[in-house]
């Protein structure tokens, strides 16, 4: 099986050149403000930081399953010699509904909103941004979603497609693209919408459209602003400006902001 950070450079070379053939603003530069930090946080969470979150996390999580009874675990094993689909499937949506509770909380809860302002400090967007976030996330992230999906019993492979295929859609709602998916954007996430979940104006409310892979959850629960025919005016949030531009710095703002 490949290792989930050769499909995160092979996923990543592939939109350089597909932003490049659908690019949606074509006056934006490849190396815009921020492309070399931008860099950095796909390589630092996209692989070092990855990694050892889960590894710590996955080991701690797996040790807590000794003490949970077997009659427990047996009730949980749902997945268990499902097929490869479903078990995909089923991963899928457990996962990306964790992350967009998760993601509603970054932008509720003031504490964990110092982390994620860092993700929303882009002024220009691309497919890079999607890996643009403070290592905090990652920790809170993979802490709540990790042990769920660990406890349903599945298949490594179905879990690993899952999780590719939700950085590739990541990626994709990131992108500098003119590509549309119509109807489909009643399912699924898109650039145009996720655009929209970046506008620094607080035009549908400040916090909207906080699906990842899937946009349902959105209209689901009434978090969808979507205005189809322009885009906003400005990406970011009020205050932006504070914060740093180098990576050190950036790191630390949300640590030391308030003191």
């Amino acid at each position: 099986m490949i290792p989930y950070w050769q499909w995160l450079a092979i996923v990543s070379v592939a939109f350089i050149g597909f932003e490049r053939l659908t690019a949606a603003r074509k006056n934006q530069r490849v190396f815009r403000p921020q492309f070399w930090n931008d860099l950095f946080y796909l390589a630092f969470n996209g692989y070092f930081y990855y990694i050892v979150t889960g590894s710590i996390i996955g080991s701690v999580e797996s040790q807590t399953l000794a003490f949970v009874p077997d009659s427990w675990l047996a009730r949980c094993n749902v997945l268990g010699g499902q097929p490869f689909l479903v078990q995909f499937l089923v991963y899928m949506v457990i996962a990306d509904f964790g992350q967009w509770c998760v993601h509603n909380l970054l932008h509720r809860v003031p504490f964990l909103w110092q982390f994620h302002k860092i993700h929303h400090g882009a002024s220009e967007m691309d497919w890079l941004v999607n890996f643009r976030f403070h290592w905090m996330e990652l920790v809170v992230y993979k802490s709540i979603l990790y042990f769920p999906l660990l406890i349903m019993g599945g298949d490594i492979e179905p879990l690993m497609t899952a999780w590719v295929f939700g950085t590739a859609w990541g990626h994709f709602n990131h992108a500098n693209t003119k590509i549309k998916i119509g109807k489909l954007g009643y399912i699924f996430n898109s650039p145009s919408m996720h655009l929209w979940h970046h506008d620094a104006s607080s035009e549908g409310g400040v916090a909207k459209n906080f699906g990842i892979v899937l946009s349902c959850w959105d209209y689901l629960f009434g978090t969808v602003f979507w205005p189809e025919n322009r885009d906003p005016g400005r990406l970011g949030y009020p205050g932006d400006d504070e914060i740093p531009l180098d990576v050190l710095r950036q790191e630390a703002f949300p640590l030391f902001k308030n003191k």
